[in-house]
C-alpha cells in the first residue's frame, strides 16, 4: 500500500464581535474580578466591523485568496492596511459574519438548546438560504422562532447564555442538564460553536474539491473543546456530530486531543489508516474556540489597537489513498516530542525537525518550507510574545549551521526562503502548522515547491496532569506518480499457489 494524498483543505474564519464581548475568557474573567474596569469600558469602542474584519489582509491569506508569500510585501503591522477587493469567499472557504453564524448554531443543535428570537429568524432564514452550501433542508431546521420573552425568561430563571448580536438579545442557549456542570449553558455554547465552525469547514471542503460525501469512510476531529457528561467528560464525539450535518451518510469517526498540536497528530494518524488500508478517505476537521477571543485584548486596547482576535476558525482536509498526482504524506518521516526529550527549544525543534529528516537522510535546507507555530505578530508582538513563527524558524536555521547544513551566513536568507510570516488567528491549534497545507498543496502540484513540513506543537502542562510538552511533525512532499500496488494476493493467484502446493505434495508423495 502506498503513501496516503492530501486531496484538499478548506478553511474558514468567523468574525464574532459580540462573543468578543460575551463569551471570550479574557472578557468574562475580568466581569467576574473587576466588572467596572476601564478595560471592559473601553473594549467595545476597540472592535472592528465585518467589511474591516474582511479586509485584513491576514484574514484574506487564511481563507486562499491572498498567498502567504504576500504578507512579506506589506510593512507591519497589517491592521491599518485595507487589502482592495477583499471578498468574502476564498479558493478555500469563507468569513462568515457573525448573524449568519448565531443562524448555523441552531441550525446544527440537535436537541433544541438553542432558541432564535422571530423577527432574527427571519433575517437570517433568508441570508442562509442565499448560502451557497446551507441546504433548504438544513435552513429548515431554524423553524420560526420565538418571542423575545421566551429567550429572556430562559436567560434569567434557567440559567441560559444569551446570544447576542449587534450589542443585541437575539437568541439563547439552554443548558442541557439542571445539574451537571459539563453540559450546563456556558459549556452547550462552546461545543456548538465548535461543532457550527467545523461543519462549516466540513462544507466547504466538500464543494472546493466536488468530493462526494458519501464516498468519505471515517472522521478525525481535533479541535480544543471536548463534548461529554458527569460521567465522562470528553467522552465526545465531534467528529460524528460534524459527519452528520455534512451528510457524510458513510462514516464512522472519533476526536483527537492534544492541545495545539492535535492537528499534526490527526493527520499522522489520519495517513496511517490510509496507507494500512483500514481505510480509503478520512476527513480530518475542526471547529475554533470562543474561548479564545479577545485573548491578548487587554494589551491591544492599552496600545491603541484593535481588538484582532475577534474571528473563530475552522479548518478540514480530506486525505485518501494514493492517486498519482496529490502530494503524498510521508508517515514515516514523522517526527514526535518523546517523553524524555525535554522542554528546551533546541530540544522540542530537534525532536520534531532534524531527528525524521536524518531518518529520510535530508538536510534541513532539503525542504523546501516549514510550517510551524504559524501566529499572525499583529496579535501576539503588542502582547509581548513576539514574532512567534520568526522565532521558530532561527532555531531551525541555527540548528541547520550546527549540523553543517547551511552556513551562519546563510541565516536570514534561510528564514526567507524557507519560512513565512504568520498569518492564523490565534485559535490555539488552527495556527500550529496546518494552515500552510492548502497553500503547500497547490505549490508541490504546480511544481514551485516539492517538500514541506507541517510542524505542530503543543501545551499539555496546561491541563495539569503533566509538566510535558508535545509536539509532532510529517513531511509532505511531490507525489513520485508511481502508485505502489497493493501487496495482497488476488483469488486466481491463491487457487494457483494452492494447485502448485498440492502438485508439489503429491510429488513428494509419489517419490516415497
Amino acid at each position: 500500500m502506498s503513501y496516503a494524498v492530501i486531496k484538499g483543505a478548506s478553511y474558514v474564519l468567523v468574525h464574532a464581535p459580540d462573543m468578543v464581548l460575551h463569551n471570550g475568557t479574557t472578557q468574562t474573567t475580568e466581569k467576574t474580578l473587576n466588572p467596572n474596569s476601564d478595560y471592559l469600558k473601553e473594549l467595545p469602542n476597540h472592535l472592528r466591523s465585518y467589511e474591516e474584519a474582511v479586509n485584513y489582509l491576514p484574514n484574506q491569506v487564511y481563507i486562499g485568496n491572498h498567498k502567504p508569500d504576500e504578507l512579506r510585501k506589506v510593512s507591519q503591522p497589517w491592521y491599518d492596511k485595507d487589502v482592495e477587493g477583499a471578498d468574502r469567499v476564498g479558493k478555500f472557504g469563507e468569513i462568515m459574519p457573525e448573524g449568519e453564524f448565531i443562524g448555523l448554531m441552531k441550525i446544527v443543535d440537535v436537541f433544541d438548546l438553542v432558541q432564535l428570537e422571530k423577527e432574527f429568524t427571519a433575517t437570517i432564514k433568508e441570508k442562509l438560504t442565499n448560502h451557497a452550501l446551507i441546504s433548504e433542508e438544513l435552513v429548515s431546521k431554524l423553524k420560526g422562532g420565538e418571542e423575545l420573552s421566551v429567550i429572556e425568561n430562559q436567560i434569567n430563571e434557567h440559567h441560559a447564555e444569551a446570544l447576542m448580536f449587534n450589542d443585541k438579545l437575539v437568541g439563547c442557549v439552554k443548558r442541557a442538564h439542571d445539574v451537571d456542570e459539563n453540559l450546563n449553558a456556558h459549556v452547550i455554547f462552546e461545543n456548538l460553536v465548535s461543532k457550527a465552525s467545523g461543519a462549516l469547514a466540513a462544507l466547504h471542503l466538500l464543494d472546493k474539491y466536488q468530493i462526494n460525501p458519501a464516498t468519505i469512510d471515517y472522521v478525525l476531529e481535533c479541535s480544543e473543546e471536548a463534548c461529554g457528561d458527569m460521567n465522562q467528560r470528553g467522552g465526545g464525539n465531534f467528529a460524528k456530530a460534524i459527519a452528520e450535518i455534512a451528510g457524510l451518510v458513510n462514516a464512522s469517526g472519533s476526536d483527537v486531543r492534544g492541545f495545539c498540536a492535535a492537528p499534526a497528530h490527526t493527520i499522522i494518524s489520519a495517513a496511517s489508516l490510509v496507507k494500512a488500508g483500514t481505510f480509503k478517505n478520512v476527513m480530518v476537521v475542526s471547529g475554533g474556540s470562543t474561548a479564545k477571543l479577545g485573548m491578548n485584548g487587554k494589551d491591544h486596547v492599552k496600545k491603541g489597537l484593535p481588538i484582532l482576535e475577534d474571528v473563530i476558525g475552522g479548518f478540514a482536509m480530506l486525505i485518501s489513498q494514493n492517486d498519482g498526482v496529490n502530494p503524498i504524506l510521508r508517515n514515516d518521516l514523522v517526527g514526535k516530542h518523546n517523553v524524555g526529550t525535554g522542554s528546551s527549544p533546541q530540544a522540542v525543534i530537534t525532536s520534531l525537525v532534524t531527528e525524521p529528516l536524518d531518518r529520510g537522510n535530508l538536510k534541513i535546507t532539503d525542504i523546501d518550507k516549514y510550517s510551524v507555530e504559524m501566529q499572525n505578530p499583529d496579535v501576539t508582538k503588542p502582547a509581548g510574545a513576539g514574532d512567534v513563527p520568526t522565532a521558530n524558524y532561527k532555531m531551525i536555521a541555527a540548528l541547520g549551521v550546527k549540523r553543517g547544513d547551511l552556513e551562519r551566513n546563510e541565516l536570514n536568507d534561510f528564514i526567507v526562503k524557507h519560512g513565512m510570516e504568520g498569518w492564523a488567528p490565534t485559535q490555539g491549534h488552527i495556527p500550529s502548522g496546518i494552515p500552510y497545507i492548502g497553500f503547500a498543496r497547490e505549490e508541490i502540484l504546480a511544481g514551485e515547491i516539492k517538500k514541506a513540513m507541517i510542524v505542530g506543537k503543543g501545551s499539555l502542562f496546561l491541563g495539569r496532569m503533566t509538566n510535558l510538552f508535545d509536539g509532532a511533525s510529517i513531511v509532505i512532499e511531490s507525489n513520485p506518480g508511481n502508485v505502489e500496488e497493493d501487496k495482497g494476493v488476488s483469488e486466481s493467484e491463491v487457487r494457483n499457489l494452492v494447485a502448485e502446493a498440492m502438485r508439489e505434495f503429491a510429488s513428494h508423495l509419489l517419490k516415497d
